[in-house]
């Protein structure tokens, strides 16, 4: 996770590069907790995750909070610690897509067969939460983007296109992993059953899709500086938009690095049994703890 957050937060350092390394850390052992029986019960996992979306929202966590929990409430606290109020506002909506994309991708698996295309990049972008580490750049870069730059056609599907390209890329290199465990929320698996694909195909055809988003990422950058003057953006904020563009950039070239390089996929099998949990740690309690004794789980040791 360290590696990850320095390939993907160049600007970040000190608190902030602390802040990015734990939010990647969180990402993950969180999205590893809905391998098991979990990720096939949609209703279960709606309750799990809104405890987190309130959160998301400003509520405390409990005093009582499993450790998965208690690491994001600490995430969010300290990543709105000083933050425009338009930023949190922001990101509370994208954890809250985050949290809530799992419930889908449980509804998926239960389907046993990949969605159409349309549905199957909704819940993906959601439960990817590639949203949120361009949010957490900004932060760690230190800028705000003028809301005139930031939602205008260019910005808006330059960002959609850095989302896509890196779950799409992702789905690529994690397909046997997750075919494995019955998730179907993938980009391979989608292609292949819409298109009548082979496997080798469906690969090749992803490939073509994100370098198609990736050349269209590089015609809107080419329009930035224009839009910027016809916005009469200042010199600060022209400089706020440029770091942008790098932020975007830098989060899918790191990212890809990142992913070519961790065991997570490339060797997951020698690490984790493929069908089995990719969890090392149960974390995440998945009854209610108001009602204790009726299912809650006990005190866990983590394992080192």
């Amino acid at each position: 996770m360290p590696r990850l957050a320095a390939l993907g937060f160049p600007h970040a350092r000190g608190p902030a590069l602390n802040l990015c390394a734990d939010a990647m850390g969180f990402f993950f052992l969180f999205d590893d907790q809905f391998d098991g029986p979990l990720g096939r019960d949609p209703a279960r996992t709606t309750r799990v995750c809104q405890q987190l979306i309130d959160i998301a929202h400003g509520a405390n966590a409990p005093a009582d909070a499993d450790p998965c929990t208690a690491a994001f409430a600490d995430i969010r606290a300290r990543g709105t610690r000083g933050a425009h109020p338009a930023w949190t506002a922001r990101t509370a909506h994208e954890w809250e897509y985050y949290f809530a994309a799992h419930a889908h991708e449980a509804i998926g698996r239960l389907r046993g067969t990949p969605a159409d295309m349309e549905t199957y990049l909704h819940v993906r972008r959601g439960a990817a939460a590639t949203d949120l580490p361009l949010s957490l750049a900004e932060r760690a870069a230190g800028i705000t983007v003028p809301a005139a730059a930031f939602h205008s056609p260019q910005l808006r599907i330059m960002r959609q296109t850095a989302i896509d390209v890196t779950l799409m890329c992702n789905d690529v290199y994690s397909v046997e992993k997750e075919e494995a465990r019955g998730d179907v929320d993938n980009l391979v698996l989608v292609l292949e059953h819409a298109r009548h694909l082979t496997r080798a195909e469906a690969v090749t055809a992803a490939g073509r899709q994100v370098n198609s988003c990736v050349r269209r990422f590089r015609e809107l950058a080419v329009q930035l500086p224009a839009l910027c003057a016809q916005l009469g953006l200042r010199h600060q904020e022209r400089a706020d938009v440029d770091t942008y563009l790098q932020i975007m950039t830098a989060w899918m070239s790191g990212y890809h690095a990142w992913q070519t390089e961790t065991l997570r996929y490339r060797t997951a099998h020698e690490v984790v049994p493929a069908p089995g949990p990719g969890y090392l740690d149960q974390i995440l309690h998945t009854r209610p703890r108001s009602t204790p004794g009726r299912g809650t789980l006990p005190p866990h040791r983590p394992t080192r």
